[in-house]
């Protein structure tokens, strides 16, 4: 076939794709490629979680995506925002999944629809929903009738929603893909015989649900026909799929990586992504999406991990405020519209490669005298080469593919930026229009002091410790311990010579420990061991002594084998411990305990700007300010910060000063706040060298500074006048230092 006829053919093909949508659309697969309508399609896909941003922000996000040449939008589904209570459903606001897929449909792009419905994704619990670990009997992500039951259940919703909708692409809507679990074979062998029945139930399940779209299963190797298992990963240019008449999707490229507090902020450099993009497509890929293409932003509790950070900017293309980053858009565009310029030929044929000599390869596709593209590699992680092809010479830099869309001409070399590179910075603004940002915040705020231990009438004992998950069920992120003894015959431990401590122990991740309503000490775990185990000096007074330990989770187990069954909360042991005469201990944890779940200004409900009127009483203003207090809740008004003329600049708050907590805006949680979990001092250079294989520790900046200062407030969430701001302070911190401002990006 000629090359003018094959061009002629994509181009109706493409024509008809658009005409016909309507009326529905046939998605399938060949070894090659998802075809479309009977034809291969060469595609470029990039995450966007809508629920980690905002719909006002959603349409722009699409066309910045499609304007940076992608086809495709993938985004999870997540369980637990949209079933809070069992059989109890949620869609509106931030989880309006129909209105973000049908701003994808506007835009003219594709959608990947990830219903798992167990995500990962560093989200809360993994996306399930906490009232599943209460079901008689269920085990989860295993051959569980009653966990089975009620994944079917969700699973089936989604799909009868999309359906509803018209969404598949079978009845004219832009889903083209589904996913059903996620990254299962990672830790399937964990479950034995019953992860892989559980598995293939999974799959049957999926294609019962008949939506007219094949689906995938990532990093499953042995997933069964006809699902496509799928490669995720910094590189995915080896992986091969289980059968021949499946093609090589790659459904997660990291752009980036995952923050967590107490750790430097990783970066990938767009050089390595950009080669190994095309090193993909290169090798016979026809499907690659970014993970994150936008990362965004954790709202209220929603980070899991434990210890992830409020901020998802995972270093992606468009960062955490909606902006683009530069250069990584810009070169991947250019990467995007190289490769586009060799689809029709990759699409006819398979790829042919050679050798051109040690650690270089040219690969060709060819359909003919017509039609011929080639990538040309230079996979060596220290030396350039000049290469000889086709009578002609190519210089190709160390770790760089070169894009040939007619073999010969080099329309781009990966390692070579043409894209602009852009500065983004923070603009400062103070609280109230015309008024000294310190100044303001001293004069506007009022305070109410959360009282240590039990001030619930819901408390309840036991005569041991418990587990804090099942307590709380997530309803917060905070539980009281409270017990007492009488120091009356146990005069060791009033002996002024002696070392008196209490020992706690905790499976994570924040531990307060409190000694007659004052604080004595506390700990904190870090993302790489969550666990607490601390030694607190106490002092005792003659008699009923109280002891109040505050514990906290920062978000739920999200990965792993297992990962429900993780533990959180002080389950021992707690033991006095005194040094006079030799050693003496009383292990306190089959004392009795009592326990309240959350706060008392969580039950008066002071986020709520609304409120009640019991919850109004309660604030303090007029007298002096109390700071560096723990458990204290803080409330102020604000004027929406300015933008420059012709722009709508994201917002932040800058959180400096202040210790840990989280705070709201006009009643939405912004997240949790933690400026004084500082990132070690090592780890980190000023310049990264792209070459060679990434890992998330190669490329850190931010070390010896805080994890996160800054955090993401959407416009749409502010008035231009009089916002409120909550903060709930848990270890002490000075508002008056808080200051918001606007985010910018200049070029260089």
């Amino acid at each position: 076939m000629r090359g003018r006829d094959v061009l002629l053919l994509l181009c109706l093909a493409v024509i008809g794709l658009l005409g016909t949508s309507a009326f529905g659309t046939t998605v399938t697969y060949d070894h090659r490629a998802l075809v479309i309508d009977g034809m291969r399609r060469l595609l470029f896909s990039g995450s966007i979680h809508y629920a980690r941003s905002t719909p006002d922000m959603w349409p722009d996000l699409i066309q910045k995506s499609k304007d940076g040449g992608l086809d495709a939008i993938e985004t999870y589904v997540f369980w637990n925002i949209h079933e809070p209570v069992r059989n109890q459903y949620d869609f509106e606001g931030r989880k309006d999944l129909v209105k973000f897929i049908n701003l994808v449909r506007e835009a003219g792009l594709f959608v990947h629809l990830r219903i798992g419905p167990y995500a990962c994704a560093e989200w809360n619990y993994g996306g399930f929903p906490l009232w599943l670990h209460f079901i008689p009997g269920i085990k989860f992500r295993t051959d569980n009738e009653p966990f089975k039951a009620e994944m079917k259940r969700f699973t089936a919703k989604i799909v009868d929603i999309m359906k509803q909708e018209n969404l598949y692409a079978s009845q004219g809507g832009p889903i083209i893909l589904s996913q059903i679990e996620n990254e299962y074979g990672n830790i399937d062998a964990s479950y034995g015989a019953a992860g892989k029945s559980y598995m293939k139930w999974a799959a049957s399940m999926a294609i019962s649900l008949d939506t007219g779209v094949p689906w995938v299963m990532c990093q499953q190797s042995d997933a069964p026909d006809p699902i496509i298992n799928t490669c995720n990963g910094f590189y995915c240019d080896g992986f091969t799929p289980n059968s021949k008449n499946k093609p090589a999707l790659w459904t997660e490229n990291w752009s980036g990586w995952f923050s967590t507090f107490g750790d430097a902020i990783p970066h990938r450099p767009v050089e390595d992504i950009a080669f190994a993009v095309a090193r993909f497509y290169q090798r016979g890929g026809t499907f690659n999406n970014y993970y994150m293409y936008h990362g965004g932003t954790n709202f209220g509790r929603t980070t899991g991990g434990p210890f992830i950070t409020t901020s998802y900017d995972y270093d992606a293309p468009i960062d955490e405020y909606g902006l683009i980053r530069q250069p990584k858009w810009g070169h991947l565009k250019d990467v995007h519209a190289a490769i586009k310029l060799c689809e029709v030929v990759i699409l006819a044929t398979d790829p042919v490669t050679t050798s051109l000599g040690p650690n270089l390869e040219a690969t060709v596709y060819n359909t003919g005298p017509y039609l011929c593209a080639a990538f040309l590699a230079n996979i060596d992680t220290q030396s350039d080469a000049t290469v000889s092809f086709k009578g002609n010479s190519y210089y190709l830099p160390a770790w760089s593919v070169s894009i040939l869309p007619d073999c010969k001409h080099v329309a781009l070399n990966t390692a070579k930026i043409n894209s602009v590179t852009s500065i983004p910075e923070f603009v400062y603004h103070s609280l109230k229009d015309n008024v000294d940002a310190s100044e303001a915040a001293l004069s506007s705020w009022s305070w109410f002091s959360e009282p240590v231990g039990i001030s619930s009438d819901n408390a309840f004992s036991r005569n041991s410790l418990l587990e804090q998950k099942s307590v709380t069920a997530d309803r917060s992120d905070y539980l009281w311990y409270s017990t007492s003894i009488k120091s009356v015959g146990d005069e060791v431990f009033l002996d002024n010579g002696a070392k008196t401590t209490l020992q706690v122990d905790s499976n994570g991740h924040v531990v307060h420990v409190y000694i007659n309503g004052k604080l004595a000490g506390n700990g904190k775990g870090n993302n790489g061991h969550p666990k607490v185990s601390i030694q607190v000096p106490i002092t005792l007074a003659p008699g009923k002594n109280k002891i109040d330990l505050l514990s906290l989770t920062v978000g739920l187990q999200n990965y792993g084998a297992f990962f429900d069954l993780t533990e959180t909360g002080i389950t021992g042991p707690v033991i006095l411990r005194s040094s006079s005469n030799g050693s003496s201990n009383i292990d306190l944890s089959s004392h009795q305990w009592t326990y309240q779940v959350g706060l008392r200004g969580e039950a008066l409900d002071l986020p709520n700007t609304a409120g009640s009127s019991s919850s109004s009483s309660v604030w303090t203003s007029g007298s002096t300010l109390p700071k560096n207090q723990p458990l204290i809740w803080y409330k102020t008004s604000f004027d929406a910060p300015p933008s420059r003329k012709n722009h709508t600049d994201p917002v932040a708050i800058d959180f400096t000063g202040m210790g840990k907590g989280e705070a709201w805006v006009n009643g939405e949680s912004i997240g949790r706040y933690w400026p004084t979990y500082i990132a070690p001092n090592e780890g980190c250079s000023v310049s990264c060298n792209y070459r060679g294989v990434y890992s998330p520790s190669k490329c850190q900046t931010n070390c010896g500074k805080p994890s996160q200062r800054l955090y993401h407030v959407p416009r749409s969430w502010l008035k231009p006048k009089e916002n409120t701001l909550v903060l709930f302070e848990e270890i002490g911190g000075d508002p008056s230092k808080i200051s918001f401002a606007t985010r910018i990006v200049k070029s260089m």
